[in-house]
């Protein structure tokens, strides 16, 4: 899940960041096994490899209270928490764009489905702005959090949507949830 949600966000182009920011150097090292085994079948793999390779990084810290400074440091635009509780961060980060909470929630659906606006700061502007609106003289930021139900329903939406713009990485973020989390019938 993880390696399908940095891959989803690097397929916006060659010079988009990702980061994974954990605790666990096993996890670290699966998660990068997997993106390059991801890679070798991602339609947008040109795009999202490259991007990667150039801007991709991982960064293992000793607990959640480092793993906020990172992220607060790197002050991405989108920022998903995949933790056991994601309200830590929730109520101590502060420097995001948009904020994706729980793994049935991801960028894809923040990007095409779920209603936050898609018109984030990149290149660590979320130290000081958040995502354009009628008070973008304000700082805001917004969030995320679906049931597992929730998440199934609008993942069918979203990998849709994801398709016809041919953004495969996003379809496999919304479609993972779909599997994981839809009724079996």
């Amino acid at each position: 899940m993880i390696a399908t949600d940095l891959l989803g966000q690097a397929e916006h182009g060659p010079t988009s960041p990702g980061a994974l920011i954990t605790t666990s150097e096993p996890l670290a090292m699966e998660t990068l096994k997997e993106i390059e085994r991801q890679l070798q079948t991602l339609p947008t793999a040109d795009v999202a490899g490259v991007a990667w390779r150039d801007n991709g990084i991982v960064i293992v810290v000793d607990n959640e209270e480092e793993a906020l400074i990172e992220a607060d440091k790197l002050a991405y635009e989108h920022v998903e928490v995949l933790t056991q509780d994601p309200s830590y961060f929730l109520v101590r980060l502060t420097n995001y764009g948009a904020l994706f909470l729980d793994p049935e929630t991801n960028v894809a659906y923040g990007d095409k489905v779920i209603g936050t606006n898609h018109t984030l700061p990149t290149k660590g502007a979320a130290r000081y702005t958040g995502g354009l609106w009628v008070g973008k003289f304000l700082k805001t930021v917004t969030y995320q959090r679906c049931s597992p139900e929730a998440s199934a329903m609008i993942g069918e939406y979203a990998a849709r949507l994801c398709e016809i713009e041919r953004f495969m990485g996003h379809r496999e973020q919304a479609l993972l949830r779909v599997r994981r989390y839809g009724k079996s019938e």
